[in-house]
């Protein structure tokens, strides 16, 4: 499990750099500004939760700027790549509790965790995508799974 979530990291990581490049050429629209800033911010407090460590001043839909964006994307890489090159494989199985945003309490394996992770990514990648072409993006870029492990 552990070689499959790395490749997703990685993934994950490749995806939100190619959506980056066009979200900046397209001369920052907000609305892909702001998917991608969530998507970033949720990163950092799933990674948080999963982690154990505090999870203080959660903002899930940050007003940040996409000039921040690529060293965000590496450090949530780093971070993620680092944390699951750690685990055992039985660690996959762990159940990590947490509180949503709203104060309600859940418990999930971490590997459904990893995997909405990555899901949450692509979802909003997707919307950014959409975005953009509403822009006036003519071109999209490839950022489909089989096309990075090629």
């Amino acid at each position: 499990m552990k070689t499959h979530f790395l490749k997703l990291i990685g993934y994950d990581r490749f995806a939100n750099l190619e959506i980056l490049k066009l979200i900046i050429e397209a001369n920052e629209p907000e609305l892909p500004v702001q998917l991608m800033a969530h998507l970033l911010s949720a990163q950092q407090v799933w990674f948080k939760r999963c982690a154990g460590l505090p999870d203080v001043g959660r903002v899930l839909w940050p007003d940040w700027k996409a000039n921040t964006f690529e060293k965000t994307i590496n450090e949530n890489h780093e971070a993620w790549a680092g944390f699951i090159n750690e685990l055992n494989p039985d660690a996959f199985n762990k159940v990590i509790a947490y509180k949503t945003s709203r104060g309600d309490s859940y418990e999930n394996q971490l590997s459904d965790i990893l995997a909405h992770l990555i899901n949450h990514g692509t979802h909003h990648r997707a919307q950014a995508g959409q975005q953009l072409k509403f822009a006036g993006v003519e071109n999209l870029p490839l950022t489909d799974y089989i096309f990075y492990i090629r």
